[in-house]
């Protein structure tokens, strides 16, 4: 008979437990329904069972790249490691990062030579992030769209959309002349458009460190320079923030677009602020489903004059001839 140390029947009594765990597994993979086989759709994200499509699982976690690749070259050029790359800042994201923390891997503080070293480290590291006047206006500027972003509440792929315009304009000489807040602040109104979350220029003027006049001298001229394809601004988009602000339910809110898409109809909205013309539909809309509100609270939220939200809800209503309050 074979002597059994301790340390082979440790290792028995371990595998033993993986395969006793692998077969619980394999016995998870089933339907609950059918007891048929599962299988995992990565590409929606869900497991499903293969005979009687049952959704067991949703929203699972896709750990693949976030990039495709459809032959082999295209796949060794994108290959990677490390967060992905962004626009948002000036060395899209390449650069190497010293800890400002004076600790090593373990957590232990360093002594005095290596909190001095490290010190050296990040100043050269600084340095050569931005070797020269173009990588420091670039590391200025998507400061300041990171900032007036954030100050707006607008959403990432403005920040990047954002980015790629000013990058744009500074490879193609668009800055002398102009004040790099200027510009970067053009950049976050003409993004915001293009995504269908415009912002009015008051608004872009009340987190930007320019002038009104000047922010929309240098938005027409960076337009018309890049040739970006900018829509005019739709009044329904301003809604829903509008409607928030206010607290305002989801029926006031169709009822304001209804009033808005009527006016489109009828032209009453040519030549006409977009802002000033949301603001007087959702005024109009909490009055007509017997909601509280008043024109100064919209006119807080709105950021425009109450006499403007007068002038304009007098208009909506003069088209809105289907609901015979005309």
């Amino acid at each position: 008979m074979p002597d059994v140390t301790p340390s082979t029947r440790v290792r028995r009594t371990a595998r033993e437990t993986d395969e006793r765990e692998t077969e619980k597994t394999a016995d998870d993979l089933s339907c609950p329904e059918c007891s048929g086989h599962l299988i995992v759709d990565d590409e929606h994200g869900e497991t499903i069972c293969e005979d009687c499509g049952l959704v067991v699982e949703e929203d699972s976690v896709d750990r693949g790249p976030e990039w495709r690749a459809f032959d082999a070259a295209e796949k060794n050029e994108k290959s990677r490691v490390g967060a992905p790359t962004t626009n948002t800042m000036h060395d899209k994201g390449l650069s190497t990062n010293i800890d400002w923390r004076n600790k090593d891997a373990y957590g232990n503080s360093l002594d005095s030579r290596q909190r001095e070293k490290m010190q050296r480290l990040r100043k050269w590291n600084e340095r050569f992030r931005t070797r020269d006047s173009k990588e420091r206006n670039l590391k200025q500027a998507l400061g300041e769209i990171d900032r007036m972003a954030s100050a707006l509440g607008l959403p990432n792929n403005v920040r990047e959309t954002a980015s790629v315009i000013y990058r744009r304009a500074l490879n193609e000489d668009l800055l002398p002349g102009r004040s790099i807040e200027g510009v970067s602040t053009s950049c976050v109104y003409a993004a915001a458009r293009q995504a269908g979350v415009p912002r009015s220029l008051d608004e872009i003027a009340d987190v930007s460190r320019v002038e009104k006049n000047e922010i929309a001298r240098t938005y027409r001229y960076v337009v018309r320079e890049l040739g970006l394809e900018v829509q005019p601004a739709d009044p329904e988009s301003y809604v829903p923030r509008f409607a928030s602000g206010l607290d305002l339910s989801d029926e006031a809110e169709l009822r304001a677009r209804a009033l808005l898409q009527n006016a489109k109809e009828k032209g009453v909205h040519s030549g006409k602020s977009p802002v000033g013309l949301a603001a007087a539909a959702v005024y109009a809309a909490a009055l007509l489903t017997n909601e509280k509100t008043t024109q100064a609270a919209v006119s807080e939220v709105a950021d425009i004059s109450e006499v403007t939200i007068r002038n304009r809800y007098h208009e909506l209503l003069e088209a809105e001839d289907t609901l015979g309050l005309a």
